[in-house]
Order: C-alpha cells, then sequence, then structure tokens
C-alpha cells in the first residue's frame, strides 16, 4: 500500500472540511476505513496511534541483531484503562499483541511476528508513589531504570538491579526479562525486588499479583510473571523494593596477566565468604577499547582486569576489600588499585557500563551474548569461546558479571561482508552449546524471546516444555500475547498466532 503524503498545507476549506480521523491518515499515513485503527483510535487519543510505515518499521525492530518482524498499528496508552481498551479491540479484530519498552532486549523477545499490535508503554513513565515506611515505590511500566535510583536518591535510596542499559531500559522490561546487572551479586536480579505487579490479562481484564503482605494468600502469580518476556500479559503497575543505600563503599581494579587468573580470583573470593555487591571481567580487548573512548584509568597491558565492589558500614568493607586485595595477589594479580574518592570509583564504572558503546571504534556491529556456567568452569568455557570465535575467523571480546558466571561474550563483525551472519550465528551456537556443556543455563539476564528458542530442548525435556506451556494457556489460552516466543516449534501453541497469516493489504 502507497502511503500517503504528510499535510504540511492547503487551503483552510480543504482543512476545515476533513474529519480528524482523515487528516490523521494522512499524517500517520493508515488507509482509509481500516476498522481496527479506527477503533483503537477511538479508544485512545487518535495521534497516539500510529500505522505509518515509519512507525511500524521502528517498531518491528529491537536491540538484538535478529531481522525485525512485522508490526501491526502502534499504540501509546498512557493507563491501564487504555491497555485493557486495546487488548479488548484485539480480541474483537482476532489480534495478537506484542508490549514494548524501550526496545533495549537483544534476544528478540520484543520483535512483533504476525502484524500484532504493538503496546508501546513508554509513555506510562510515572513514578506512583513512594513508600519508605513500607520499603516500596509503585511506578508505571515505562520508567527508566537509572530514573528511578535519581527519583531514590533523596530519601537515601536506590533500586537495585542496574542493567549496563540502565540509563535507557525500562522497568516493565527489567520485569518482563528479569534483567539483572552488576550489583545483582548481592541484591538479586529484578525477580527479588518485584513485590506486587498489576497486569493486564490477554482478554482484557485486570489482575493484580502478589502483594506488600509478606505472605500474600495464593499461588505466586507473581513470580510467575516477572521474566514471563510479555507471554503472559502486560504489567501497567508495578510495586518494586527499593534498596537502602550503604553508608560505605569501596571499589577495587585488580590487574592480571591473564583471563585465567582473573576467572580464578573471583572463585575465590566467594570460597572465602565474601559476597561482594558486584564483580565484573573484562579482557584485554574490551580494556582497551574501553580506554580509548572514555579514559577511565583501565591498564592497556593486563590481560585481564576484575572490577570488585563491596558495601556496608565503613568498618566492615575496610576488611572485605583488603581480604580481596589479598586473595587477588595471592591468585597473580600484577597490581590492586583502590578509588580514592567518588568520582574515582564513578570514572571506573564509566568504562564498565560504557564498554558495548566503545567497541563501535572497532566494527559496526557485535552479537552480545548471555549465558551462564558455574564459576568453577569460568575459565575452561572462556578458553573455548576465544577458540570458537578463532575457528570462525571472528573477534571477540568478554566482559560479564563474574561473581554469578554470568558470561557476555561480545562477537564484533561487519555484517555487509558477504558471508559474515553465516559465521557469527554459527559460532554463537557453539557458545550457547559449550554453556549448556559446563552444566550452565541459556540465560542470567537477557531472556529467551527468538534467539535461544531452538536450544530450550537441549536444556529441557519435553515434559519441562509441556508444563510451560500449560502455564503459559493458564494465561493466554489464544496465544495472543507477544506469539512466537520462548517456547520452540512444537511445544507451544503460539506458533499459530505468530505465523497467521497478515491480513490481505493491510499493512502494505
Amino acid at each position: 500500500m502507497a502511503e500517503l503524503p504528510l499535510v504540511t498545507g492547503g487551503t483552510a476549506g480543504t482543512v476545515s472540511s476533513m474529519s480528524t480521523l482523515e487528516r490523521l491518515r494522512r499524517r500517520f499515513g493508515s488507509r482509509a476505513g481500516d476498522p481496527l485503527v479506527d477503533e483503537l483510535r477511538r479508544a485512545l487519543a487518535p495521534e497516539r496511534v500510529r500505522d505509518d510505515a515509519a512507525a511500524r518499521s521502528l517498531h518491528a525492530h529491537d536491540a538484538s541483531v535478529f531481522v525485525g518482524g512485522v508490526a501491526g498499528p502502534v499504540c501509546f496508552p498512557e493507563s491501564a484503562t487504555e491497555v485493557q481498551a486495546i487488548m479488548a479491540i484485539a480480541v474483537r479484530h482476532g489480534r495478537a499483541v506484542v508490549p514494548r519498552g524501550a526496545g533495549t532486549g537483544l534476544a528478540g523477545g520484543a520483535i512483533p511476528l504476525g502484524a500484532p499490535i504493538v503496546v508501546a508503554l513508554t509513555r506510562m513513565n510515572r513514578v506512583i508513589e513512594v513508600d519508605i515506611a513500607n520499603r516500596v515505590a509503585w511506578v508505571e511500566p515505562g520508567v527508566i531504570n537509572l530514573d528511578l535510583t535519581r527519583h531514590l536518591q533523596n530519601y537515601g535510596y536506590h533500586f537495585a538491579p542496574d542493567p549496563s542499559s540502565q540509563q535507557v531500559c525500562t522497568i516493565g522490561g527489567n520485569v518482563a526479562n528479569n534483567s539483572g546487572g552488576p550489583h545483582c551479586l548481592a541484591y538479586g536480579v529484578t525477580d527479588a525486588h518485584v513485590v506486587a505487579v498489576d497486569v493486564v490479562l490477554p482478554d482484557g481484564t485486570l489482575a493484580h499479583f502478589g502483594g506488600l503482605d509478606a505472605e500474600p494468600v495464593g499461588l505466586d502469580l507473581r513470580g510467575a510473571f516477572v521474566g514471563g518476556e510479555g507471554t503472559l500479559g502486560i504489567a501497567t503497575r508495578i510495586a518494586v523494593r527499593v534498596s537502602r543505600t550503604a553508608p560505605a563503599v569501596r571499589t577495587l581494579l585488580l590487574s592480571f596477566a591473564s583471563m585465567r587468573d582473573a576467572a580464578g580470583t573471583v572463585s575465590a573470593v566467594v570460597a572465602a565468604g565474601i559476597v561482594p555487591a558486584a564483580m565484573e571481567v573484562m579482557d584485554q580487548r574490551i580494556t582497551v577499547a574501553v580506554e580509548n573512548f572514555v579514559g577511565a584509568g583501565y591498564p592497556r597491558d593486563a590481560g585481564a582486569v576484575l572490577l570488585a565492589e563491596v558495601e556496608g558500614l565503613p568498618a566492615g568493607v575496610d576488611i572485605d576489600a583488603e581480604r580481596i586485595a589479598e586473595i587477588g595477589l595471592a591468585h597473580g594479580a600484577t597490581k590492586v588499585r583502590r578509588a580514592a574518592s567518588d568520582e574515582e570509583r564513578a570514572l571506573l564504572w564509566k568504562g564498565r557500563k560504557t564498554a558495548f558503546g566503545a567497541i563501535a571504534q572497532i566494527a559496526p556491529d557485535y552479537y552480545l551474548h548471555d549465558t551462564v556456567v558455574p564459576r568453577a568452569a569460568l575459565a575452561d568455557v572462556l578458553d573455548e569461546v576465544y577458540a570458537i570465535a578463532e575457528r570462525h575467523e571472528l573477534i571477540v571480546m568478554n566482559v560479564f558479571h563474574a561473581g554469578d558466571g554470568n558470561l557476555h561474550p561480545l562477537l564484533l563483525f561487519d555484517k555487509r561482508v558477504p558471508g559474515t551472519m553465516e559465521r557469527v550465528h554459527a559460532a554463537s551456537a557453539e557458545i550457547v552449546r559449550a554453556s549448556l556443556a559446563a552444566g550452565g543455563v541459556l540465560s542470567g539476564e537477557h531472556g529467551i524471546g527468538v534467539e535461544k528458542q531452538d536450544y530450550m530442548a537441549e536444556m529441557f525435556s519435553d515434559v519441562d516444555l509441556d508444563h510451560q506451556n500449560r502455564l503459559r494457556q493458564a494465561f493466554d489460552p489464544e496465544c495472543r500475547s507477544n506469539p512466537g516466543k520462548v517456547l520452540p516449534a512444537g511445544h507451544s501453541c503460539a506458533d499459530i498466532q505468530a505465523l497467521r497469516a497478515v491480513p490481505t493489504g493491510v499493512w502494505g
């Protein structure tokens, strides 16, 4: 379908004779008489329903390397009532729905399959209430992760899960993928910080999972929903646990000649009974890239660096920091640097948090992986990752949450070079299988999405997968919510929705 031109002028008589819907169709490119779009625009403010080519193209992708899907109309609700209305309209028109936050997901979880209605939650971005007495904040799903922590600073609190994308990712997306982050070693991932959630179910009804009581009555549907990747419904209001900001923090940067020495130090620190707030490891390639990018003071000649942080009372953190330094030196550390000020600490963390942006100076594209392996297997699996990349003639860099074994190998490439993507995906498959063979799991925080569906059967039995699908169908019998994600072909009714043909002529 050819897009209608943007209306930028015309006579007063021409403009005044147009209906509001017709002006919107001309501006945003919808086909006249599309009943789905018209009904959505009646339910929301008309300008908050987009079905022009630009909006649909933008919302057909996320931050993953996977080819974008096909988006239907894109809706921007501002309340739970509007989300309910969208769901009800989707049911009447037999269409699926895909919830979307900031689009920073790396597993293809927000890619729309089969031209579903895209529900972009970015306008639902209010911090509704901060309840310090109960250490809870009520937020809407579109609140940016870092914005929430900044909002809490004056209270002396923060939101502990801190993904590397925290400057742009949303709380709703964190809930959908059960996101982690560097400081989740001590604090736990998102699931540990979600107390309650209001959810619009795929049939349009509003449900409340969890609660502020220590032991909410009934089944733990909150626990089932967190990490559901949008397949169980759409969160519209979330109660998150807020954490008191520690009175003292000590940050150390340990340099090593090899990645194996750094990995061995991580295991030894935990074995000694110390649970730091964070332990992040970076190899030499990514360290040099970061130093070129932000000048954080990282050593360019180290084979690997370990960024370790402890929090608590001043006397306790001083003791723990000294013990970590001693353990590091005993395991081959060539240098131990202690951040002498808040500014120096912030700069070290800026280097870590901007690591993925730093690689743009080396290659135009990257594929960031996410698997988890036992800490004892870190060094061996990393050796295998380097060997896999070499076999497939790819550059690999490693930066990861070492404390909980959450690996994030970065494969660097230029997708414009013929045959490159085939090598990237082949190497990726080997990395995933190497992690599973070491006793690991498919994902620590990015989710399954479309990225790792094919590997689900290598980690779970048919019985496991069948029960996961039964859980999904209990929430979504028609499989309208984010169809075609997580569960592999043959184990999910979502296949029917995901592969459903796009209605003829609707989306051009």
